[in-house]
């Protein structure tokens, strides 16, 4: 089995129903949603909201410390144009912009909202990765 690897990523929620209606205005799809978690299907991985309290009971950490925005979730589009349009319908689902897209120093293309809840996302045009037709990392 390989080591490097994730299966499930998990966001942690003061509101999983708002944040799931958020993703789902993205156009996300929910696996499934048993009461205070949601799951999304990633293609052999999971992606979970999870109510912040029970998060921290899970993890055995208060809640205070389990804050948002210290790292970033990322997805790479085909080009530029895509990383445009997925960046303004985050926007107007209700994301909040950190950095417009722009040109990078290493020769992408990327910008950065935020969740409801401060989750930070990168959105990205890499002209060194190539992706999938399901838009996968090739």
């Amino acid at each position: 089995m390989k080591v490097n690897r994730i299966t499930l990523v998990t966001l942690a929620a003061e509101d999983v129903e708002a944040l799931t209606a958020f993703y789902c205005a993205l156009g996300w799809e929910p696996e499934e949603a048993p009461e205070g978690v949601c799951f999304f299907d990633m293609g052999r991985a999971k992606f979970g909201i999870y109510d912040k309290a029970s998060l921290a009971r899970d993890l055995g950490k208060p809640m205070a410390e389990l804050g948002t925005g210290a790292m970033t979730l990322a997805q790479n589009f085909a080009d530029r144009a895509a990383v445009d349009a997925a960046f303004d319908r985050a926007i107007a689902a209700g994301g909040t912009p950190c950095k417009r897209p722009e040109e990078m120093f290493w020769g992408g293309y990327s910008g950065t909202w935020a969740d409801p809840e401060g989750h930070v996302w990168e959105y990205a045009h890499n002209p060194f990765w190539a992706l999938d037709a399901d838009g996968r990392l090739a």
